[in-house]
């Protein structure tokens, strides 16, 4: 009877303790980086001749830029995309919509102020494939991890991708939420009574790939 008691007390004890314990570290993890395999053909992203652009809008109108793209490599399998990476140099920040030079450099200087992307500490922002779902016709779902401020978050988005020999194009629309990764300057929920000044969360990017194969 003892015996049995014992075993009743342990197993509820277990069955408590699987109630009460919190999800095992790494459930929010972002997922691990596509391995390309060998049948795959690595195109070599041109920074030269890729882009990206940006918008960020707030109540009383927009801006909008671009910044270069530092490095980047995609892999490509029987036409198909299968996996990559590519980077961001934070530092080339650009605005293009500010015509007035003094205007202009003074908003430059804010986003690259700590406010915004901090760019002396994180000059470089990454994305990194983890899944790729084609849906035919050179258009696709990509999900990967976007790293912005040394604060990485899962994100999916559309993207269209064209081989043509040994070259590719690709591009993307991309709507990400800057609070995710810190950069919570005039946002109206984080500053309470900001009004017209608010800006929003999100903000809009596109980015234009071009890459050549290895």
């Amino acid at each position: 009877m003892q015996r049995l008691v014992s075993l009743v007390f342990m197993g509820s004890a277990i069955i408590l303790m699987s109630l009460t314990s919190p999800a095992a570290a790494g459930d929010n993890k972002p997922a691990k980086a596509v391995t390309s395999t060998k049948k795959a053909t690595a195109f070599q992203v041109d920074k030269s001749q890729s882009k990206l652009f940006w918008v960020g809008k707030k109540v009383t109108g927009q801006h909008s830029g671009t910044i270069n793209v530092a490095d980047g490599k995609l892999d490509v399998e029987n036409n198909v995309l299968k996996g990559g990476n590519f980077s961001l140099d934070t530092r080339s920040i650009a605005v293009t919509d500010i015509k007035d030079a003094d205007g202009n450099a003074k908003l430059v200087g804010h986003l690259k102020s700590e406010d915004f992307f901090g760019v002396e500490k994180y000059p470089a922002a990454n994305f990194v494939i983890t899944k790729v779902a084609s849906k035919g016709n050179g258009k696709y779902d990509i999900t990967g991890n976007l790293t912005i401020k040394g604060i990485t978050n899962p994100i999916t988005f559309p993207a269209t991708v064209a081989v043509a020999g040994n070259k590719l194009t690709a591009k993307a629309d991309i709507k990400v939420d800057r609070t995710k990764y810190n950069i919570r300057y005039g946002s109206k929920n984080f500053f309470e009574g900001i009004g017209d000044k608010a800006i929003y969360d999100d903000f809009d990017l596109t980015v234009e790939l071009v890459a050549n194969a290895q």
